[in-house]
């Protein structure tokens, strides 16, 4: 799942070499930490959060099939 994250994110944004993403696991879910250079949180996000809805709704279809856990995607400063 890391690698979907980073395959989306990095074509968008100025600084590719700064994408990070972390993962949190408990018991009942799996928060997806991702951080990017500060410049380009902006894009990540998108007008009126748009993009980070669209990487959001990806990554809960792609990793609904796979887990039993609920799944979320954090976009960290």
């Amino acid at each position: 799942m890391k690698q979907l994250i980073e395959s989306i994110v990095k074509p968008i944004v100025d600084h590719p070499d700064h994408v990070r993403v972390d993962k949190e696991e408990n018991a009942s879910r799996i928060v997806y930490k991702l951080s990017v250079h500060q410049e380009d949180t902006g894009k990540v996000i998108g007008k009126q959060g748009r993009v980070a809805k669209a990487i959001r709704s990806i990554v809960y279809s792609a990793a609904g099939s796979r887990h039993k856990k609920r799944t979320y995607v954090d976009i960290v400063d």
